[in-house]
């Protein structure tokens, strides 16, 4: 069973961050040191769950009058289940009990199928991000 959970302690952390390497540095070859920064510490972690193995992750950051989610990433054999979906809900719940009245994020190109799926729609034209296409993405949340 999928389950995503706000990250409540260090084996969490280290599973998310793991997946998060396995996703950005070894698949998609962002560097190493891109992947990690000096936001990890104020952003608020989600990991997913499929039974004990970690499969997905996500940061979720704060701003004054929005919630920006970050570095979300499923693992390729599990793209396509549902878990993305999930991660995502979680994440604009959190954004909710915040008050942040809208998401925003940066998406791969690629995925922004997925996050107009979602609701989200695009607001920028294409730019890079560690050598991979972007567009910025929003969409406003409420209960």
């Amino acid at each position: 069973m999928i389950e995503v959970y706000e990250v409540s302690n260090r084996q969490q952390l280290e599973d998310a961050f793991r997946v998060r390497f396995d996703v950005f540095v070894e698949e998609q070859n962002v560097p190493e040191e891109e992947e990690i920064d000096e936001f990890e510490e104020e952003a608020v972690h989600f990991v997913v769950y499929d039974g004990e193995k970690a499969i997905g992750a996500s940061r979720l950051r704060f701003e004054e009058d929005y919630a920006k989610a970050e570095r979300v990433c499923i693992y390729s054999s599990f793209r396509g289940t549902g878990s993305g979906r999930l991660l995502m809900q979680a994440m604009e719940y959190k954004a909710m009990e915040m008050e942040k009245p809208v998401m925003k994020l940066n998406a791969q190109k690629y995925a922004s199928g997925f996050y107009q799926s979602l609701g989200y729609e695009v607001t920028s034209g294409e730019f890079m991000d560690a050598g991979i296409p972007h567009v910025e993405m929003k969409k406003s949340i409420s209960w």
